[in-house]
């Protein structure tokens, strides 16, 4: 069953402005180091950190909390990619205490992340699904 579901579009040109403005210290209030790294070493940075800024906000919003509220905040959610290279979402702290509070007994939560973009758009989807243990 779905138990959450969200999705942001987020402007390429908005994220680049804030890395402009604030560099380092925008990238390390919203991103893990993980995040940072794999931006620092694709040549469309901004596009980067725009579709998983995004992809936070969708997951926010598939937890029914927003960004900054009910303890969930932006490093708490992490894009990460499986083995396969799909993305998908590591939740820790207050994201992780969220999941586990929407998630009903006898369910195992799962996380499910699609992103794209198109200059000057970055798009992502969260599906939270809960399946019997």
């Amino acid at each position: 069953m779905i138990i959450g579901f969200g999705n942001d579009l987020c402007n390429i040109e908005r994220i680049q402005g804030s890395l402009d403005r604030f560099g380092e210290k925008f990238e390390k209030r919203c991103f893990t180091e993980g995040e940072i790294a794999k931006a620092r070493k694709r040549m469309r940075t901004a596009e980067t950190y725009a579709k998983r800024f995004a992809a936070k906000e969708a997951c926010a919003k598939a937890l029914g909390t927003g960004v900054p509220r009910r303890g969930v905040h932006w490093k708490m959610m992490e894009v990460i990619n499986l083995p396969s290279g799909k993305p998908t979402l590591s939740l820790t702290e207050g994201a992780a205490k969220r999941l586990a509070e929407i998630t009903p007994d006898g369910y195992v939560a799962h996380v499910h992340l699609t992103m794209t973009d198109d200059h000057p758009w970055a798009e992502a989807q969260v599906i939270i699904e809960a399946h019997p243990s």
